[in-house]
């Protein structure tokens, strides 16, 4: 008996050192969870902010704060992992929550509904220069110009471009893109009509096929206007956009609004739209969303090929010898829904600080 009362014992005592090991282990971790809570509620607060109103989002900083939404499903993810080896229950409960909320917000970014996306021509595939239901479309902002015009024209070469939109191009620039032999491939372009602000430069469009009319505003918007080409492609006419609103910063509150919200128009316009550029907004943005409305959609947005980040591009930190990925996705291809654009693409363009953004347009989708 003396032996089991003593086994029991120890028992005892091997339990209250693990309690006390488990307090310690507990209050060791205490300071970690609380910055895990307020990283948490620091993520909350960025998903309110996203749930901001047309016409509200553009207030302060609020757009771009709003702009690395899709990041935060890896904080979440990070915090979830943490808070169940740490069994902390309730933080991983909202945890999960916040990470089902962002995965439903871009669900289209991982899973297509629009198997019609599946179905395109590979580029190589493609004949360039022709008016069939098929082309292969690029946008660029070419910051103030300073775009490299060989790498461009290389660059349309190589994908078998039929359409290029251009934003903040200059006459520099244009000259530089005609002498590297750009009209020989994309011999017809309309130049945005200049406006008050330039916003870097003037839109520009380039297209193989001869459009069957063309205009310099399109829709005139301060910032600069909307150049625009309408081309026959097999039994459809497809009228084409270079698109480039105001940048969401402080000192262009209201600016950035108006900029999509006249894009929007369109949505009432008869034609048949692709509008390409810099948008200087992401899927995010209740702005974004609104231009977009039940009749256009973001080609990707609707791919189901993840994202494709577009800016910055070209960026480095001390001095050259860190590079600075792409974090948001503000260019895009937007579309009437009748047609499909797939197969999206980025390119780094050197003197540039976007990607380009490309993509395969069937009208017959």
């Amino acid at each position: 008996m003396g032996d089991v009362q003593q086994l029991y014992d120890q028992v005892d005592t091997d339990q209250d050192l693990y309690g006390d090991w488990q307090r310690e282990d507990s209050l060791r971790a205490r300071p970690l969870f609380t910055v895990l809570w307020l990283i948490t509620l620091a993520v909350i607060g960025v998903m309110i902010l996203r749930m901001t109103p047309n016409g509200l989002d553009g207030k302060k900083y609020i757009p771009v704060v709003v702009a690395f939404v899709p990041w935060l499903a890896c904080v979440s993810a990070v915090t979830l992992v943490c808070a169940l080896i740490g069994r902390r229950r309730a933080l991983a409960v909202v945890c999960t929550l916040c990470l089902l909320t962002q995965l439903c917000w871009h669900w289209g970014y991982i899973w297509t509904s629009d198997e019609r996306t599946h179905e395109l021509p590979s580029v190589s595939s493609l004949t360039g220069g022709s008016s069939d239901r098929y082309a292969r479309v690029m946008t660029l902002n070419t910051k103030n110009g300073l775009a490299d015009a060989q790498q461009i024209v290389r660059t349309v070469r190589e994908e078998h471009v039929e359409v290029l939109t251009l934003q903040e191009a200059n006459t520099g620039l244009l000259q530089r893109l005609e002498a590297a032999g750009l009209g020989g491939v994309l011999p017809y372009s309309v130049v945005a009509t200049p406006s008050g602000h330039d916003n870097g430069g003037v839109n520009v469009l380039y297209t193989a096929a001869k459009p069957v009319s063309t205009t310099g505003d399109l829709i005139a918007i301060e910032a600069s206007s909307v150049p625009s080409a309408c081309v026959r492609m097999a039994s459809r006419t497809v009228c084409f956009g270079s698109v480039h609103p105001f940048s969401p910063r402080p000192r262009n509150q209201g600016l950035w609004n108006s900029g999509l919200d006249s894009i929007a128009k369109l949505q009432s316009n008869a034609r048949l739209f692709v509008l390409m550029g810099d948008f200087n907004s992401t899927w995010d943005h209740a702005s974004f969303r609104f231009l977009l409305g039940d009749r256009f959609v973001d080609a990707g947005e609707q791919n189901g090929s993840w994202f494709h980040m577009t800016y910055p591009s070209n960026a480095t930190l001390f001095g050259g010898r860190v590079e600075v990925p792409s974090l948001v996705e503000i260019d895009h291809i937007v579309h009437d829904r009748s047609v499909v654009v797939g197969d999206l693409k980025t390119v780094t363009i050197a003197g540039s600080d976007h990607k380009a953004l490309l993509g395969t347009l069937d009208v017959e989708g």
